[in-house]
């Protein structure tokens, strides 16, 4: 299992961009978890006194950020040392749908299956659900692992010396 501690030592994502707040169960399936949607949140921040209801949407792109975090959850506890010295980067998303909106209020399941693994590149499928109703799906999502002094020379002195 993965500990609210161990969300944060294995990603490296921080308020307001940490989006999972639990790990329901990770094993050889895949991993779940949740991510708590509230109105305290600061994409709220910007509604005026009398927003329409549909404004109260959770932004698609956080809730696919949510999911891609659950995903690299996974990869990085599968294999611990994938993580060392590296970042974890984006690659890819390819048929993604998403079937409803969420808003503050709702918990939002997150499942992700490990569907291939090709050296330093990752590839992802799986998807969310508020209670019974999906909310979102995806075909594939595609992660890669780089070495940190490759990405970011402030890192370079670090590995060498």
């Amino acid at each position: 299992m993965i500990t609210p501690a161990g969300i944060r030592a294995l990603l490296p994502h921080r308020y307001p961009m940490l989006l999972v707040d639990r790990v329901l169960s990770v094993d050889d399936d895949g991993i779940r978890s949740v991510k708590a949607v509230t109105l305290n949140e600061p994409w709220y921040a910007r509604l005026g006194p009398s927003p329409a209801a549909a404004d109260f949407a959770y932004p698609d792109f956080l809730l696919i950020e949510s999911w891609t975090q659950t995903a690299g959850l996974l990869a990085l506890h599968q294999d611990a040392g994938r993580a060392d010295g590296r970042t974890m980067l984006f690659g890819s998303l390819r048929d993604v749908q998403f079937h409803r909106q969420v808003f503050p209020g709702e918990v939002v399941e997150h499942h992700a299956r490990l569907r291939r693994a090709v050296d330093e590149t990752v590839i992802f499928e799986g998807g969310s659900r508020v209670g019974d109703d999906p909310v979102l799906t995806v075909g594939a999502i595609t992660v890669a692992f780089r070495p940190q002094e490759r990405l970011d020379p402030r890192h370079a002195g670090a590995a060498s010396g």
